[in-house]
């Protein structure tokens, strides 16, 4: 049994740490938002392990993941609040453990591994960062079984989007402050750059061609994810769909900052965020199809245009289910 003041802690931490997913979470009816907040608090005490500001040497970085994973599985006692509400929300909904597994092994591979030299690689870290917290989310909203099937591959990628939303927008933050590019380096040289020219914060036309790349790779995760929208109950549509909308909406502001994500990071202001609340909730009252509303409020992927002129994107997204 989850208590009130374990749901607080972790919207509490939510709403310091993820303001963006805060927004639509408070979307969500109070039995998926609760959890919900339980979740988000345990993703950011094991993030935290390997990204605050000052880690623990390595070793002790994978005993306090080790001892976090084990609390998280309810396979030892535990007095953080935190961990404690994550495995009971975990036994409650039924959350695999392979999710719970997942998730800590990605965090544990941030310990050493700092580049990715396909985007295949990357893809099997987010398996564990962003895919496994898709499928959580998707276990709580208990959907019955047809449901949950035609919904698991969607939520996956829609998770991929928008960790891969985080990747581009965030490349001058994860060089200044932990040394980790995480742009594929096979795309980086496809166009002409190095490691170095990234981790010297060298911008120009070339690692402009590259992030483009990125942005449309990722562009079709939306669609993808966007579509599986309508297989989630239908008083948690709109939350997904606002999140998805907030998330993508970053991808206006690279693209007006000419694809430089490297000088400076982009920022979704408070006031941006409520219009694109306010207006996504409008038109969600008038069209109840996710990914038409989706389309609206965010233009439309050009992808195949994206495609044409500047590229392959690699492998592991398909196009179709």
């Amino acid at each position: 049994m989850v208590e009130k003041t374990q749901v607080a802690r972790g919207k509490r931490i939510q709403r310091r740490t993820g303001k963006t997913f805060h927004v639509a979470t408070r979307l969500l009816p109070e039995r998926i938002r609760h959890p919900t907040y339980v979740l988000y608090g345990f993703f950011r005490i094991a993030d935290e392990v390997v990204d605050a500001e000052e880690t623990a040497p390595p070793d002790e970085q994978r005993a306090e993941l080790d001892r976090l994973r084990r609390a998280a599985l309810g396979e030892r006692e535990t007095d953080d609040p935190v961990l404690e509400a994550f495995a009971a929300v975990c036994d409650e909904h039924g959350i695999p453990d392979e999710d719970v597994h997942a998730f800590v092994d990605a965090m544990a591979s941030d310990i050493d591994t700092d580049r990715y030299e396909t985007y295949d690689q990357l893809e099997s870290y987010m398996d564990g960062s962003a895919a496994a917290v898709g499928r959580m989310m998707t276990a709580i909203m208990e959907l019955d079984e047809t449901a949950e099937a035609k919904a698991l591959p969607h939520a996956t990628k829609l998770g991929e989007a928008f960790q891969m939303t985080n990747f581009i927008r965030d490349v001058r933050e994860d060089v200044v402050e932990r040394d980790r590019v995480y742009l594929p380096l096979e795309t980086l040289r496809r166009h002409g750059v190095s490691e170095e020219q990234i981790l010297n914060l060298e911008f120009d036309e070339n690692v402009a061609a590259a992030v483009r790349e990125e942005l449309a790779r990722t562009e079709r995760l939306y669609e993808e994810g966007v579509a599986g929208i309508k297989y989630l109950p239908e008083d948690c549509q709109l939350a997904v769909l606002l999140a998805a909308v907030l998330y993508a909406d970053h991808h206006r502001l690279i693209r007006d900052l000419g694809y430089d994500t490297v000088s400076t990071t982009p920022e979704l202001s408070f006031v941006r965020k409520i219009s694109l609340l306010v207006r996504t909730r409008w038109k969600w009252q008038w069209n109840s199809d996710p990914e038409a509303v989706f389309e609206e409020m965010c233009g439309g992927f050009d992808t195949s245009r994206e495609h044409r002129d500047h590229g392959p994107h690699g492998s592991g997204i398909p196009q179709s289910d």
